[in-house]
């Protein structure tokens, strides 16, 4: 029996290369989907809501929000949560009362004197129980407080975030990390 040489012409190389780059094509996409890591790039859609349910804010009927972590683009508390997610997950995380902005300190309701509050206002202001006012700090910063009380000669504002001592529910649904 004599061996011949077989010679593979155009059509057969070109079949060739299709087989080897649907090999390399599968094993792309096998390959594990990327994790997020305390500086990568992310596109995701988040909700921080109360632990009843109610939306503080949210992506999901929007568009999707675009970051980079470490970036001070997302709190803290919530970059910690997506550290090591893989891309496609989708989450939901309960955060206990605290956890997220803090407790609540009762040392940051204070009360600000009514001059104060006239230097810190625009002509003529209006304050209501519940506002919110920004406030000149010592070196050019800004701080607000929400207005608890109101008098003539002094205002007890609450310095606290918001949403300190709060239970918080994240909700992610991770699109892309880079």
């Amino acid at each position: 029996m004599r061996c011949r040489r077989l010679r593979f012409g155009p059509v057969l190389a070109g079949v060739a290369y299709n087989i080897a780059l649907h090999a390399r094509t599968n094993t792309m996409t096998q390959a594990s989907p990327a994790v997020v890591t305390d500086s990568a790039y992310l596109t995701l859609h988040y909700r921080l809501a109360t632990a009843e349910g109610t939306d503080i804010v949210s992506t999901f009927a929007g568009n999707p929000a675009t970051l980079m972590l470490g970036q001070g683009q997302l709190a803290p508390f919530l970059e910690q949560r997506l550290l090591g997610m893989a891309e496609g997950t989708h989450q939901t995380f309960e955060l206990a009362a605290g956890e997220g902005f803090g407790e609540r300190n009762p040392d940051m309701v204070r009360s600000v004197t009514r001059a104060t509050l006239d230097e810190n206002s625009a002509p003529g202001a209006d304050y209501k129980i519940g506002d919110l006012v920004d406030f000149a700090a010592p070196g050019g910063g800004r701080f607000a407080g929400v207005l608890r009380e109101i008098g003539d000669d002094a205002a007890l504002f609450d310095f606290n975030h918001p949403l300190a001592g709060k239970a918080l529910l994240f909700e992610v649904k991770l699109i892309s990390v880079l």
